[in-house]
Formats: structure tokens, sequence, C-alpha cells
């Protein structure tokens, strides 16, 4: 993990601005990483990158490994020369400050239609050998992928554990006949990946050689409608019909009365211990691919995590397992030589999940917004941080700074105004300044912060189902007195890449 002061915006390119209803990875993405730069950023968080499927979460996608192809980017395949300004005109009127999935999704599903036909009708050399390397690269996670989601287009999308038995169950003589006569479905999906990964590691140099590191994230669980369980239901606790028998949420708690039932399947941890933690490795390596740090969400399920009986309406009736704890973490890292991960530590923890995350140095985060609810020793309290952390005004799943205020009790109110010495009117930028200042080695806040956003850009409602993962940014709103605003407050704390180059000199 990096010590020097940084300083970093979240954002998902979901949320960047463009005409095709759903940020991408072409000009806007490029623009966006020139501003960060300018306004002496050295951090770019995201959320994951996965191919989202039902309730369009980024956190509940059809693969661990592949990408989302609704974030390649038409313009950018237009000059690959595999989509022409005429497949364009039928653009439909798309919203410009949030994602309307539905129609973003077939809009994309129709250009990514015509870029295939055409490459293979121009079966251009280099980008041919490209995508020949790309498959071989990758076999391990894309030929389950690809097959997965030919045979859930065939079934209308539905779930795996509702297709035909021979599916079903992977039935070789089934699988091997459906490949045979199925090459060119198969091979559409590869399409698909082969332009995400081509197009987001350009981006992804792009930000490196930008001075920018960008912060990606793991969610602990997989979906349970994913081409990892239904190719590697040997990982998973499920029955010999391959149904979950139990299944991930947290308890009860002081904001939940029946805890959340999330439903993913758990991992069978003697088996992965048993293989050397290979998938989990393999998990890992790709995303270092993607990013130069890991958030692991839901760190404490590496410890112990809630297994609740398949079936249960809520999360009441479960129980605390112990997780892989130690042993996990000591393969990954004599396989990679290096943890560059941020435990995401949040929630009703006990010392035991820290004492793990101390023991391999991990950053833990620590989230302003929960900071007002007892008293000044509150770990929340910018005054408070450790050094290794990474420090939050808010996370994808809070409420903006703006909005988190104007729902707060008065109490919270009350000793936010006293501890900032601000009225109301200037929280946001108060609340950025202070985790700024603050002795954390990474401070990050979303964008929606630094603009001074309301709830209405609110980015998920954690257990609320539709309506998440929506909220863009239009062209016009980064302006430069934002990005000179930013700057300041990056000079100000030490968080500027030109001080922390002047300081590894000596100077």
């Amino acid at each position: 993990m990096n010590y020097e002061r940084q300083a970093g915006i979240l954002l998902h390119p979901t949320s960047l601005p463009g005409p095709d209803g759903i940020g991408d990875l072409g000009p806007a993405a490029y623009q966006w990483v020139d501003s960060l730069k300018k306004a002496g950023f050295s951090l770019w968080q995201v959320l994951p990158l996965g191919h989202t499927g039902y309730g369009d979460s980024p956190y509940q996608c059809f693969s661990a490994f592949a990408g989302n192809p609704y974030m390649i980017s038409p313009s950018l395949l237009l000059e690959e020369g595999l989509l022409h300004r005429s497949d364009l005109n039928e653009r439909p009127l798309l919203p410009a400050d949030y994602v309307d999935f539905n129609a973003a999704v077939k809009w994309k599903n129709n250009l990514l239609t015509i870029a295939y036909d055409r490459f293979i009708k121009i079966h251009p050399p280099l980008l041919v050998d490209e995508f020949e390397e790309f498959q071989q690269e990758e076999g391990y996670w894309l030929n389950n992928f690809s097959l997965f989601m030919a045979i859930k287009d065939s079934m209308g999308g539905i779930a795996w554990i509702d297709w035909p038995a021979e599916f079903r169950r992977r039935e070789p003589a089934s699988i091997e006949e459906y490949i045979r006569n199925h090459t060119e479905e198969l091979d559409y999906h590869k399409f698909r990946q082969f332009f995400f990964f081509r197009q987001w590691k350009k981006l992804r140099s792009y930000v490196n050689e930008s001075g920018i590191k960008i912060i990606g994230d793991i969610p602990l669980f997989v979906s349970y409608d994913s081409a990892d369980v239904w190719a590697n239901p040997e990982l998973f606790y499920l029955d010999p019909n391959g149904k979950p028998t139990v299944v991930a949420g947290v308890p009860p708690d002081y904001f939940s009365e029946t805890g959340q039932l999330w439903g993913n399947p758990h991992y069978r941890w003697d088996y992965h211990k048993e293989t050397g933690y290979a998938w989990w490795i393999e998990r890992i390596k790709a995303n270092l691919s993607l990013y130069d740090f890991i958030r692991l969400d839901h760190f404490r399920g590496f410890y112990d995590y809630w297994e609740v009986p398949a079936g249960e309406k809520t999360a009441v009736k479960g129980r605390w397992v112990l997780g892989p704890g130690a042993d996990f973490f000591n393969k990954v890292l004599n396989s990679l030589g290096s943890l560059p991960i941020i435990a995401e530590d949040l929630g009703d923890i006990r010392q035991e999940v820290f004492d793990l995350r101390d023991q391999f140095n991990l950053p833990g985060m620590k989230i302003f917004q929960f900071a007002f609810a007892d008293d000044p020793t509150d770990p929340f309290l910018p005054h408070n941080y450790p050094v290794n952390c990474v420090a939050y005004t808010g996370t994808h799943d809070n409420d903006t700074t703006v909005g988190w205020y104007n729902s707060a009790p008065e109490v919270e109110k009350d000793f936010c105004r006293r501890y900032l010495a601000c009225d109301s009117s200037g929280i946001p930028w108060e609340m950025i300044r202070a985790v700024w200042q603050s002795s954390a080695r990474m401070a990050i806040a979303p964008l929606q912060d630094f603009m001074s956003l309301d709830t209405s850009a609110r980015m998920n409602y954690p257990g609320r189902l539709g309506g998440n993962w929506r909220w863009r940014m239009v062209s016009n709103e980064l302006s430069d007195e934002l990005i000179r605003r930013t700057r300041e407050i990056n000079w100000l704390y030490n968080r500027l890449p030109e001080l922390q180059k002047k300081k590894r000199k000596g100077y």
C-alpha cells in the first residue's frame, strides 16, 4: 500500500456523461481523467465493473471475471471502423442526468450486434489477432462465461437453475453439442468481453500515465445466477440439484429487526483451502489487471460470516461461521507478493476482524457521516483517524452529504455544525476539508459531495429493489471553478501529487 498522502473522487463509469444513455469508456472518460489531473487528484475509485443483470447492481453480476459490455464506447467502435455514423442515426432520446437501464441496454445491445456482424464481415487482421490472443489468455473464465450467457440468451434470460436438466447439470454430451452448433453466439459474447477489456485497459494506461491510480472493488459474494456458480458448483454449498443449502446475509441489528437476507450462496472454504484458494487467487489477479488497489467489500466475511438456511424469509435464523482467516491472506500474499487491498471494515465488527486486518497491514475505512451519533471519542471523527486508513465523507451506499445532513436528527446536525464550525450552508465542503486535513493517507469523496448535490443524486439505497445506480453527471458540471477549488484543497492539505513528488526527492 502506498503511504503517501493521496486524494481521490468516487465516481462509477456509468455516471459519466455521453449521448448513449449510460456512461462509457470513451471520450468523456478521458476528459474525466484530464479533469482529475488538473484538480490535483491521484486516485479514482470505481464500483465493480462486472456484467450487471437483474436490478442493475454492480454487486450482483453474471460473472466475477467478466466486464460490463454496456460500458463499451460506441465512439471508440466508430474509430475502429466497426460502427458507421449511419448506425447512430436511430439513437433514441435518452436521459442525460440518469441511466434508464432498459432503454440504454437495448440501444447498446443493438450497436454491439452491428459491430460484431461488421467484425465478422470485414475480418480486420490486427483486431482478429488481438481477439485470438485475448481468448487464449482469458480462457480460464471466458469459455464458461460465454457458454453461460449464450444458453441464458436462448432460454429467454431465465436463471440457470430453471434451465433444462442437461444444461443445468452441464451434461458433457449436451454441452459439447451446444458448443458445436452455437459457435457464433459464443463468439459474440467473447467479442463483447474483448472490447470491454480492450477499452478499459487503454483507459487505465491513460489514467496511470496521468499520475493517477484506480481503486476497484471486489464483492465478497458472487451472484447465484452467475457463470461462477453454474460452472464451479463444487466451490459453493449447493444440494445435488444445484440449489443453495445456506445463503448469505447479516443478522438483525439497530437498523433492521430482521437483518438483511442477501441470498448469495456461501463458499465451501474447506474446498477452497484444499485447492490453495486457486479460484480466489485467479479472481484477485484478474482484478489487479484492472485496478491498482482493490477494496474488499464485506471484509468481515473472511473472518466470520452470517449463514442462513436456504428457504428462510428473513436473516433472523442464522449463525456465525468462521471464515478462512489469515490462511487465505497468507496464500494470496505468497502468490501475489503484496496485498494492495483496502478492507471494508464497516458495520458491527468484532475485534478479531480488526486484528486480521492489522495482521496484514490493510487500511480500513472511515466514514465521516457516521461520526455524530456519539461524542468526540467517536472513531469516525477525523481527529481520531489512524494514518493507515481510507477516509470518506460518504460512499455509494450513503446519501449525499447534503441529503444526509437534511435528514439527520437535530442532535447530530448540531454536533456536526459545532465540529465543523460552520452553518448548514457550508456542510459538504467543510466535511471534505475535515477529511482532507486528517491523518488518513487516502481521502476520498463522491463527486456528488464536491458538487453539493442533494438526495436526488444518491447512487444506492441498500435493500431497496429498483431505482438504484442511476445517477449521472451532465457534461458541464465539472467546471473550471470546481477544478480550481479542489486543487486548492489538495494543495492545502498536502495531497497534491507534485508535493508528494517533491517530498520523495528530499526537498
